[in-house]
């Protein structure tokens, strides 16, 4: 047997309602810290063995489970002495350092107990940003899913910086979920599904979305509970979205309904799917990438990157707003302000205001032949998904430079 063929993953069927959650063959599950652990406790058993025992019973079925946990940082803290999380970065390496070692104990001995072997993965962005890495990620995981090991998922927080985080698990997760193609991605944590406003004001689940006409009066959450956690509702519906938009119908629903959530039952609120799958790359400077700054197009460059994806080039800037270096993603927005596209520029915000406005062939003749290339590159750009409405442009650090 080909090494292709061995890694090859199963047939996908496309889910078009949470009913198909009951076949599913590959399902990646995100489960919260507020969901497993306290300030005060750590690593609550309970909770954790009751979902090991949902995980793996539907494993037991032949569904092969991807676990994606957050509560590294969560379990560490008590064992530091620490009362709530830490707002400095080393503080939260250190936790998540003593915590991981913790986390994967119980679930070793939880998912043991019903004979289901775990491992423990580890990633940072740059695992699934950087070809290399991202081929060695898949080869791996495919690896452990055909040995029948239940890979449990984390990001590599004793390591990653603020410049090169996922951010949030539930971000993570829907990476994840394309990584291994899944059939579906279910994001469990302590509410039980998206409401139109808050619960305790009588406020009514959401049974599905769409599009994003169904989120646009929702008000949502955007803390985790108890101190231990780093996302809320609101980190849930863009990584939902996230997936949804890359092909794989996602599901928000609380930890205490992850077996009916599995089983297809109506429980949780249910993304469908509504785009292609896109590459992770592309998927990061959608939605994940942080933003350095913004160019401004006229008219006509709007109309070709937006329209007709083009590449940007300087005859189509009007201005540059924030400070950025070469390869670093920023906005493309038209004059109204609306954020039509993200990309990676090949230039400085230093060297763009003296090439507004000048044909490259100008500036190749004035500067030399490496002003030919784009500003932005059509292969290093993503255009905001069409039916997400305009976007106001984000606030960009430092001046405004141009005409």
């Amino acid at each position: 047997m080909s090494e292709q063929s061995e890694f090859a993953p199963p047939a996908r069927r496309a889910l078009t309602s949470r009913s198909g959650l009951a076949r599913a063959r590959r399902v990646v599950v995100k489960v919260g810290s507020s969901s497993l652990t306290s300030v005060a406790g750590g690593i609550s058993d309970a909770a954790l063995h009751s979902l090991a025992d949902v995980l793996s019973a539907r494993h037991a079925q032949g569904t092969e489970i991807i676990l994606v946990s957050s509560g590294a940082i969560s379990a560490g803290l008590a064992p530091l002495g620490l009362t709530k999380r830490p707002a400095q970065l080393s503080s939260q390496q250190a936790a998540a350092s003593v915590g991981q070692g913790l986390l994967m104990a119980r679930y070793t001995a939880a998912f043991g107990a019903h004979g289901v072997t775990v491992s423990q993965v580890l990633l940072t962005i740059e695992d699934l940003m950087r070809r290399a890495h991202h081929a060695n990620a898949h080869r791996a995981m495919e690896r452990l899913l055909n040995f029948g090991v239940l890979p449990i998922v984390n990001e590599n927080d004793a390591v990653a910086s603020h410049e090169i985080r996922f951010g949030d698990n539930d971000r993570l997760a829907a990476l994840v979920a394309h990584l291994v193609k899944a059939d579906a991605l279910i994001l469990l944590s302590d509410v039980d599904a998206l409401y139109d406003g808050p619960p305790s004001e009588g406020a009514r689940r959401i049974p599905e979305v769409t599009g994003p006409k169904d989120l646009a009066d929702v008000r949502i959450g955007k803390v985790g509970r108890a101190g231990v956690g780093t996302g809320g509702m609101a980190t849930k519906v863009e990584a939902a979205t996230i997936a949804a938009e890359s092909g794989i119908p996602a599901l928000v629903t609380s930890t205490a309904n992850a077996a009916a959530a599995l089983a297809g039952e109506d429980v949780g609120t249910w993304f469908t799917t509504r785009g292609r799958r896109q590459s992770i790359r592309l998927l990061w400077l959608a939605h994940l990438a942080r933003i350095q700054g913004t160019l401004v197009l006229d008219d006509g460059a709007a109309g070709a990157v937006g329209n007709r994806h083009r590449s940007l080039l300087p005859a189509g800037i009007t201005a540059v707003k924030g400070q950025f270096e070469p390869g670093d993603a920023v906005a493309l927005s038209d004059t109204a302000g609306r954020v039509i596209a993200h990309g990676l520029t090949n230039y400085g915000s230093d060297e763009l205001p003296s090439m507004l406005g000048r044909s490259t062939r100008e500036l190749s003749r004035e500067l030399g032949r490496g002003y030919e290339r784009a500003v932005v590159h059509v292969n290093d750009l993503v255009l905001l998904h069409p039916d997400s409405g305009p976007a106001p442009a984000p606030e960009a650090a430092g001046p405004t430079l141009g005409t």
